[in-house]
């Protein structure tokens, strides 16, 4: 099978995301993920009950209820909420030990234990990624102490959220700020987040003022992402295409005859034509304002 290249000129379409939403008990991160599009809830939590906006929902009991999830299963859908990622570890942990007794001791999993979970988790991600929706994992928030500033982290075990890091495109966190709850995706300081779509601070309404208030901000990274992608396309053509025509010039009338053009173009496209120039012994003459023959030293 030949190797599949993209080139630098062809477009890569965002078309699903890896969310993660993280915050504080009790902030509505459950009410929130169901304003995504068409969510079904893997309610690993047991608190979709609690949610005054519920939509379709599993409520698992065991890993074998989730391990293997069919396109089928989520014809209907296109989101899935992982809620939470950390209870989704827990529940994944003693079917591990069950499978394999070696990979736990006393109820609790081993080094290599640990690292079989993490694999098993991210392949059952990745599994999720192939069924072309959008996963949105709710995460609770971990405050640990350095010095007199409190860091706000994933409540997830193992190396697991080193994975849930690395798999999440865009990753928020949710406060409460002067009486209002706002979701916020940039990184702190003190605070994870990922940023794609270059979002602010966004006030989060309640569900019933904008019930597809998550499934909006997902399109806004999607489309932000997308436009990104077709302006570096067009920039990357436009390149191209100057590569071609420099290529074919021998000499500094032919660079000279460029230079407005040039400057019309990106600074990327002035360094080429400067490049090109130096290759032909030339430099730039100030005074005339064009290139000319290097004299000699």
């Amino acid at each position: 099978m030949a190797l599949r290249i993209i080139r630098s000129t062809d477009p890569i379409t965002v078309s699903r995301l890896n969310v993660c939403i993280y915050a504080a008990p009790g902030l509505g991160k459950t009410s929130i993920s169901f304003t995504a599009d068409k969510p079904l809830l893997l309610d690993f939590d047991r608190g979709a009950h609690r949610s005054a906006n519920r939509k379709d929902t599993v409520q698992v009991e065991r890993w074998e209820d989730v391990a293997n999830i069919t396109a089928d299963d989520l014809a209907d859908f296109n989101t899935v909420v992982v809620d939470t990622a950390g209870r989704a570890l827990d529940t994944l942990t003693p079917d591990i030990i069950r499978r394999n007794p070696k990979m736990g001791r006393g109820g609790s999993l081993t080094l290599q234990g640990f690292g079989q979970l993490k694999s098993e988790f991210v392949a059952w991600l990745k599994h999720l990624n192939t069924l072309g929706k959008d996963v949105v994992l709710i995460a609770h928030m971990d405050e640990q102490r350095s010095g007199d500033e409190i860091i706000e982290r994933l409540d997830v075990q193992g190396g697991s959220k080193g994975e849930i890091y690395k798999a999440a495109d865009a990753m928020g966190r949710l406060s409460i700020r002067d009486g209002r709850r706002m979701l916020n995706f940039s990184p702190t300081d003190a605070a994870f987040g990922k940023n794609p779509g270059q979002l602010e601070p966004l006030e989060v309404p309640h569900p019933e003022r904008d019930p597809v208030f998550l499934a909006t901000v997902i399109q806004q990274i999607k489309d932000r992402l997308n436009a990104m992608t077709e302006a570096q396309r067009e920039a990357q053509a436009v390149l191209e295409k100057w590569r071609e025509t420099l290529a074919d010039v021998e000499d500094a009338q032919g660079i000279n005859d460029l230079i407005e053009s040039a400057k019309a173009n990106s600074k990327a496209v002035q360094v080429l034509l400067n490049d090109r120039a130096t290759a032909l012994g030339l430099a730039f003459d100030k005074k005339a304002g064009e290139y000319a023959a290097q004299k000699a030293a």
